[in-house]
């Protein structure tokens, strides 16, 4: 029977597979592939015009490239020895991918907020993932090791402490847990950043389809256009065009009924390509302008093309037949409420692409320049909002069992996130390298 005692004693048997100490240690493989030979790959079926601009994304600093290489840290963490407690994984959990969103009620709360690479694997490579970005934003706030160190650590034990929580909990009621945004206001300590924060969610209430309408468009010969602000958002050539229509129709399809009858009281006005992120940049992505009611009634949607996910080739075969399906399915369930408009579909040459609302007050923090203090009270609303992603689809009991009560697992993890940070820094090199040798190309300040 799969009683709590049961699930608790799966998570202490996997210690003997993955002692928690163990996962301080990482070291290159042998034959660890070249970090920018694993982005030149990445970029053979992107649009070639626009990886200048990934390329110098990433270049801008250590943390820039961390954040556009999911792909490498995937490599380097699938020859470790893993616990094979499997939950939904995020995929790229980097401090920047959570953040503030609307929930359909109109609240805001704060979640993960970027789905590209989710798919089901170990639960520590997203703690890992996120504990080194930690320390690689602590570096570059010029916070000396020990505080870095601090700072991870921090992450890992609120992931920790919250998983051991949401254990001791009912299935509806972790379920339902969410953080609202109000709740991060007690975590900033210094008058500055409390500034800040504030700034923030009133920047993130604004930030509706109302706001886009008067950024993103204009009024050309009486109709309303998104506006043409190249290479970064491009109008829809003719073809693109007529794709698009055929495409939404064939994503409405994956609504549930009432979603439908509500955009089907919405027609198609504009669409342009546009150019978002720092790893996705190369991938094809539009946005959609649609009008409801009237021209003063505007719905924003973005279509990406979703590829298989960073991890797929090192983890079994999961249960997506759609890589845009994967993504919606995957942001389902990691999110405590998640965007109405979520959807998928195939294009032109059968490429996938997954739908969603554009904005909907969704924001990001600015970790650069962020003191000490303030640095580890967001690692570690992270840390608590990633555990509560992890516990909606994966065996809370058996992964907080695995933690236990000491600290051993986050020490662990805050040793591997600056060993990490020493590799990314490396790597962020390497690409600068390239870059000055003609190897690839980078366009300055995109």
């Amino acid at each position: 029977m799969n009683t709590p005692a049961t699930r608790a004693e799966r998570g202490r048997t996997a210690r003997k597979r993955v002692p928690r100490s163990a996962h301080a240690l990482w070291i290159p493989s042998v034959d660890r592939p070249d970090p920018v030979a694993v982005l030149e790959r990445q970029g053979r079926d992107r649009l070639p015009e626009l990886l200048p601009i990934r390329y110098g994304r990433m270049s801008a600093s250590p943390f820039a490239f961390l954040r556009g290489a999911a792909a490498v840290m995937a490599a380097d963490l699938a020859p470790q020895p893993h616990t094979g407690l499997t939950v939904q994984l995020c995929g790229d959990a980097h401090l920047l991918n959570f953040g503030l969103h609307a929930s359909p009620e109109r609240s805001l709360l704060f979640d993960i907020n970027d789905f590209d690479e989710t798919f089901p694997g170990p639960f520590e490579w997203d703690v890992k993932r996120l504990a080194a970005s930690v320390a690689v934003a602590a570096r570059e706030n010029g916070h000396g090791e020990a505080k870095a160190h601090r700072a991870a650590g921090e992450a890992v034990t609120a992931y920790r402490t919250a998983m051991r929580r949401l254990a001791r909990m009912g299935e509806l009621e972790v379920w339902y847990a969410s953080a609202d945004a109000d709740s991060l206001l007690p975590l900033v300590r210094s008058v500055r950043h409390r500034g800040h924060v504030e700034s923030s969610l009133t920047r993130a209430r604004r930030r509706t389809s109302i706001q886009a309408l008067g950024k993103l468009t204009e009024v050309v010969d009486g109709r309303r256009r998104i506006v043409h602000d190249p290479p970064l958002l491009e109008p829809a050539g003719a073809s693109d065009m007529a794709s698009l229509r055929k495409i939404f129709s064939d994503y409405r399809s994956t609504l549930s009924e009432e979603r439908r009858l509500l955009l089907d009281r919405y027609r198609f006005v504009d669409a342009a390509r546009k150019v978002v992120g720092v790893g996705s940049v190369g991938m094809r992505c539009f946005i959609v302008l649609l009008e409801g009611r009237d021209v003063d009634d505007p719905l924003f949607l973005q279509l990406k093309e979703a590829r298989e996910s960073v991890l797929e080739e090192y983890l079994p075969h999961g249960p997506y037949d759609h890589p845009g399906r994967r993504v919606v399915v995957g942001q389902r369930l990691l999110q405590a409420t998640s965007d109405i408009f979520l959807g998928w579909m195939s294009g032109p040459q059968g490429r996938a692409f997954y739908w969603r609302r554009l904005r909907d007050m969704k924001v990001s923090a600015d970790v650069a320049g962020m003191p000490p203090a303030d640095l580890r009270a967001y690692a570690r609303l992270c840390g608590t909002t990633l555990a509560r992603a992890h516990a909606r689809s994966g065996d809370r009991i058996a992964i907080a069992a695995y933690l236990g009560t000491s600290d051993t697992f986050d020490q662990s993890v805050a040793d591997f996130a600056l060993t990490y940070a020493d590799r990314t820094t490396t790597d962020h090199a390497a690409l600068s390298a390239a870059i000055a040798a003609g190897v690839v190309t980078a366009a300055p300040g995109e």
